[in-house]
């Protein structure tokens, strides 16, 4: 559902703005086909991220089974979990 050219222009815009509350705001509303969820990179409970990207990491979600779950795979995907990644 999502294909790899997308996620990339998301991953720009994030990269640009910065990852916060608004910038999900902003992407909900220019990608309402696409669910955005906004979590710390810890609460991802060490799943492997599709993208590792400065500041935040980039999960898949598919929600065709009717329960959301990760995927590896983009086609499979329906949306994205940004999860910011605070360096100790």
């Amino acid at each position: 559902m999502l294909n790899e050219a997308r996620i990339d222009e998301i991953v720009s815009l994030v990269s640009q703005r910065g990852l916060d509350e608004s910038c999900v705001a902003m992407l909900r509303q220019t990608y309402d086909d696409t669910h955005f969820t906004y979590c710390m990179d810890d609460d991802m409970n060490a799943s492997r991220p599709f993208k590792s990207c400065e500041g935040f990491n980039v999960y898949l979600v598919s929600s065709a089974d009717h329960c959301s779950t990760l995927t590896p795979d983009p086609e499979l995907a329906s949306g994205l979990v940004l999860a910011e990644v605070i360096e100790e």
